[in-house]
């Protein structure tokens, strides 16, 4: 069985038709607002509940918040964080405070910014950065150990400043804290 073609017509032939409708698909979005944005010149404004990178922030007297309970470690997806907390003994350089990390890092290539690491950290630790722009010229640096972490975050304000309290009561035993 032959299936025969039917013979285009003289319009169909010159695609003026179809060049005529490509022509008022073009002028209907040539007035349009753009959507390209120049990036380096503009900026993206971030909606609220964007999710950046993670960093660690501090408290009031400079301590990090970090009591390396490891939870936001075993809730990340990629494995992106790794913590090393510190020995039997604490940290007794730090006073009336739980174990801050020894080590802290979270690798940006791994991390996927799901904000479980955020949701899951029961002392306010870990929070997200606003910041699209992550850049680095090696793998190493894209690597954020916790001195870069922190300088990242800052100073975050407690709503309950626990360790004051147990400061004072401490003063008040004849302690030193």
């Amino acid at each position: 069985m032959i299936i025969r073609r039917r013979k285009l017509s003289f319009w169909e032939r010159l695609y003026l038709p179809a060049i005529v409708g490509g022509f008022k698909v073009t002028l209907r979005h040539f007035f349009k607002k753009k959507v390209t944005m120049q990036y380096p010149e503009e900026k993206w404004v971030v909606p609220e509940g964007y999710r950046g990178a993670p960093y660690l922030v501090k408290d009031q007297e400079g301590r990090t918040k970090c009591v390396s309970c490891q939870l936001c470690e075993f809730v990340c997806p990629p494995k992106a964080i790794r913590i090393t907390p510190p020995g039997p003994g604490g940290a007794p350089e730090v006073g009336n405070v739980e174990k801050a990390p020894k080590e802290f890092e979270i690798n940006m290539l791994r991390c996927i910014f799901c904000g479980y690491c955020q949701e899951v950290c029961p002392e306010e630790a870990i929070f997200l950065l606003k910041d699209y722009s992550l850049v680095g010229q090696s793998r190493e640096e894209m690597i954020f150990d916790k001195n870069k972490l922190l300088a990242l975050g800052g100073v975050h304000q407690d709503k309950i400043r626990k360790w004051k309290k147990k400061a004072e009561e401490a003063v008040l035993q004849g302690v030193e804290p």
